[in-house]
């Protein structure tokens, strides 16, 4: 059962599902040392970015207009954020550096634009768009990371979401349920070749993401019987190899909520949906689950990567 929550924690739950459950981002992690952890928290009903060491300490606020911001994302080279935010009216793209400075808005649609994620060269950004509240239909897009070259990846087939690039930037995971139930899908970074990986009758929400070495892919299944875009789902950590083979599951009878690889590939970041707080846990077996920083009604993270091995291959997708 979730936590009763306040007035100000239900008018940020009803954004949540506006934005299908905002997540820390659907992304990539790039190999490295692991850096921090992003990620949105609402405290007295303002939801902002903040950043925090993975051991819980050293806590900062990002962004602190009085908009909804959070889908945080890291760059390969972990110096800038790629997150979505209300600021300027309708939810778009923002990115900024990784302390908060230089923050630059990125699309301009008319729709909102959510769940960035960028490439690895750090040149584009892939996002997903949200046509009104309780809308079934989202697609892809990808832009230049300074606002220009907008294309859409998908064509309306179904709902298609939580978009993340491959560490080597040739293909990109996403959901989508146009053959029924909410799966796992896989296209070439141009929109071409998509292809179902996932096709158990287990609905799968956000957000997928790939090792930091571009061979497995981690990704939620739900298992509460909750699955539509205005809904929150939650559920098992499952995760196979980037062609779709060797699904396996990570968790048993669980309540989290979104991936996020550590850049060591040892930790998954996610959220404990009942208490709205971000948990790391083992990437090989799903144990020892510890609480990053308690404290707010926060939002799945990204981490960011330290260092510059960030040359990785996909798995072998036939």
């Amino acid at each position: 059962m979730r936590k009763a929550l306040g007035f100000a924690a239900v008018a940020a739950v009803s954004v949540l599902a506006m934005l299908a459950v905002v997540n820390g981002s659907a992304h990539a992690t790039y190999a490295g040392e692991n850096g921090r952890l992003a990620f949105g928290i609402n405290i007295n009903g303002n939801t902002d970015v903040y950043s925090v060491l993975p051991d819980g300490q050293d806590l900062q606020r990002l962004t602190t207009d009085p908009g909804f911001d959070a889908c945080a994302a890291y760059s390969a080279d972990g110096s800038k954020i790629a997150y979505c935010s209300s600021q300027s009216g309708t939810i778009q793209v923002w990115t900024m550096n990784q302390d908060g400075s230089d923050k630059q808005q990125v699309t301009h649609m008319s729709t909102q634009a959510i769940f960035p994620d960028f490439s690895p060269d750090g040149s584009k950004i892939v996002f997903s768009d949200r046509q009104v509240p309780g809308s079934p239909k989202r697609n892809i897009y990808v832009i230049n990371s300074d606002g220009t070259g907008l294309t859409q990846l998908t064509s309306d087939a179904g709902d298609n979401a939580y978009p993340a690039f491959s560490p080597n930037g040739s293909k990109i995971v996403f959901t989508s349920d146009r053959t029924g139930v909410r799966q796992v899908w896989l296209m070439h970074a141009d929109g071409s070749h998509q292809r179902q990986l996932t096709f158990d009758p287990q609905p799968k929400d956000q957000v997928p993401d790939w090792s930091p070495d571009g061979s497995k892919i981690a990704y939620l299944a739900d298992t509460h019987g909750v699955a539509d875009v205005v809904n929150p789902s939650w559920g098992d950590i499952w995760v196979m190899n980037a062609a779709g083979h060797n699904q396996r599951q990570l968790t048993s009878g669980a309540a989290w909520y979104g991936t996020a690889w550590s850049p060591d590939g040892t930790r998954i970041a996610t959220m404990d949906m009942p208490s709205r707080t971000i948990y790391t846990l083992s990437a090989k077996d799903g144990s020892n689950a510890v609480a990053v920083h308690p404290g707010g009604l926060q939002f799945v993270a990204g981490w960011q990567p330290l260092g510059n091995d960030n040359q990785n291959e996909d798995g072998n997708d036939g």
